[in-house]
């Protein structure tokens, strides 16, 4: 006779429990060895998806990636604005005055990580290492969710390629096409179809444009998402899916040394500048990476020591716990006295709710449709979202996010507005009203009107599903919520199978315009997970794109955001201040503004960890 399941809010505090004790048994089994080796413990909120870079959306793999593979070009980790400087490139690129072609030098001598694929031979990377890494994300086989970007960058000869493959044929890795190729075994040379002034940040990041060798990705098969290998700082050694990752220092990492060039007034970057320059990198032997989704076990691994930092988008202190940690903007005296370090930046990211716009409720185009999607937005408590659940924030008004061109704090629209009182009156004018008195309101054709939002079922979207559900009620616009794991929710958006969610994305570049990606009709089912399509925005983005920054640009800008606020595919409703909270003995850190590579750039203080 089969046992009856638990309930559910008894089988997740049973997980959150499990999840407390494998960090107290991470830590236990490993103190020993904290005292030789230096491990950085971290926490992650939300499970992995893959360590494939051409199968990676979330922010959560890609943390990961960012520290195994190695793009051209990296961000300076202490200069601020950003800076972009060589990586594994030998110097700048060049390119031509009209900006069309690029070519880049490789530094010589650089090796990938030993790996069985090798048949033990030492791998050096190579210009066509790169070539193959980019061609690989719009191999359809892969299905890669940035597929879109990168074609559209208008490579010459990418997208004959990717049409060549779409009925099923074997993609053709091995015609040279004249937008990526090499022309020696350590130069690239990059051929785009229209220019592209800011071509270089695409170059930038490790997280998804490292190198990657063929030799691996044929060696591995349908497996290679679960053996990356790169040339980066760290290797993976272990791996327990939605559970614990383990990385550990590369042996075979080339000798890089801390160097970086914060701002003369920047003291707190010049003071990690002085401690660290010409450290050898990484100067941590391992990261252990658990998955906490559960908000009070994560805050309370922090506290008892188990965790070394909650920091940056992947591993945040819970927004619960944030009037604890920082009340008043400031660190709480019991964590000041650990010697607890705490920062509480802007955000270049936003939190944001999707319609699909196919959907036949909450989708379309008319007059009548866009009035239920800003009766929605205006009837959402934006402040409670930021005040009680985020803890803290500013309203968003545009798609565009802090730190990036395009970004104006004095931009202010609809987007930013909670007014309930205009949302029932929208409603009423376009027909939504309650004919059979049942307290919720009908579609304009007198069928029943329901809302799906998806959800997850950890603790900080049941509060997001509470304030959903209070703020519809109050303007009579019934949801139900429709509860999976995150990765599937991913999933099923980008295909087009939900009717509304809400999520956060973050800028990976200095340029606004990749967050209008989501708006550019090319992208729907990639980037554009609201399948908005409107030919109006996409002449404005393919504008923006060819353009050098300036005045014209930033006046396309404004154009594309007043459409985004006009036609709503989402509500865009907060950028986060969230808190990077670490322990006295994590030393160097600081938040990165758009890239996700920082594990190598900090270093464990024994001497400041408490006697056990």
């Amino acid at each position: 006779m089969t046992a009856p399941a638990a309930p559910p809010t008894l089988r997740r505090r049973v997980l959150a429990g499990l999840a407390l004790l494998g960090a107290l048994a991470w830590t236990c089994s490993h103190a020993q060895a904290g005292a030789e080796r230096k491990v950085l413990r971290l926490a992650f909120t939300r499970a992995e998806t893959s360590m494939d870079p051409a199968r990676i959306v979330d922010l959560y793999s890609r943390n990961l990636t960012a520290h195994i593979f190695e793009a051209l070009y990296q961000y300076d980790h202490l200069a601020r604005p950003a800076k972009i400087k060589p990586l594994t490139a030998d110097g700048m690129p060049e390119h031509s005055p009209d900006y069309k072609v690029w070519t880049v030098k490789i530094k010589p001598g650089i090796t990938f990580a030993s790996d069985p694929a090798f048949k033990g031979q030492r791998r050096e990377l190579v210009a066509e290492d790169y070539v193959y890494a980019l061609k690989r994300f719009v191999d359809p086989k892969y299905k890669s969710p940035v597929a879109a970007s990168f074609l559209e960058t208008k490579y010459v000869g990418l997208q004959a390629l990717f049409d060549a493959a779409k009925g099923g044929k074997p993609f053709d890795y091995d015609t040279p096409i004249p937008g990526i190729r090499a022309l020696d075994r350590h130069t690239l040379r990059f051929e785009l179809e229209e220019p592209r002034p800011r071509f270089i940040e695409s170059l930038a990041g490790s997280d998804l444009t490292g190198a990657v060798a063929r030799e691996v990705v044929e060696f591995y098969g349908d497996k290679i998402d679960g053996h990356p290998v790169g040339t980066g700082p760290f290797r993976l050694k272990s791996w327990r899916r939605s559970s614990e990752i383990v990385f550990e220092r590369n042996p075979e990492y080339r000798e890089v040394r801390y160097d970086a060039e914060p701002a003369p007034d920047d003291q707190a970057g010049q003071a990690i500048l002085q401690r660290f320059k010409g450290r050898r990198l990484p100067m941590v032997d391992e990261v252990r990476v658990a998955i906490i989704e559960e908000s009070q076990p994560m805050w309370l691994s922090f506290l008892n020591a188990q965790v070394d930092a909650l920091a940056t988008n992947a591993g945040r202190v819970p927004p619960e716990f944030s009037s604890q940690a920082m009340p008043g903007g400031k660190l709480a005296p019991f964590l000041a006295k650990r010697g607890i370090q705490g920062q509480r930046p802007l955000n270049a990211d936003s939190t944001l709710a999707v319609f699909n716009m196919d959907d036949p409720v909450v989708g379309g185009y008319t007059p009548d449709k866009v009035a239920l999607r800003r009766a929605i937005s205006l009837g959402y408590d934006v402040n409670a979202e930021i005040s009680q659940i985020r803890k803290g924030g500013i309203p968003a008004q545009s798609p565009t996010v802090p730190h990036t061109t395009g970004y104006d704090p004095r931009f202010k629209s609809e987007m930013g507005e909670y007014d309930p009182a205009r949302a029932r009156a929208l409603l009423d004018l376009y027909g939504y009203v309650d004919r059979d008195g049942d307290g919720w309101r009908e579609l304009p054709d007198g069928r029943a009107l329901t809302v799906e939002m998806a959800t997850q079922p950890d603790q900080l979207s049941r509060k997001l599903d509470e304030l959903w559900k209070r703020s519809m009620d109050a303007i009579g616009v019934r949801f139900v919520f429709k509860p999976a794991q995150w990765p599937e929710n991913l999933k099923s958006v980008r295909a087009g199978k939900l009717m509304f969610w809400e999520l956060a994305s973050s800028a990976a570049s200095p340029d606004g315009q990749p967050a209008l990606q989501r708006l550019y009709g090319p992208s729907a089912g990639n980037q554009n997970i609201a399948f908005f399509k409107l030919p109006e925005f996409d002449r404005i983005y393919d504008r923006m794109r060819v353009l050098p920054d300036g005045p014209e640009r930033e006046a396309l800008f404004v154009q594309a955001k007043r459409l985004s606020v006009a036609y709503l595919p989402y509500r865009y409703i907060a950028h986060r201040t969230d808190i990077d909270l670490l322990q006295p003995w994590v030393v160097g850190y600081r938040r990165p503004t758009f890239w996700l590579e920082w594990w190598h750039l900090v270093d464990i203080d024994h001497s400041q960890r408490p006697r056990r």
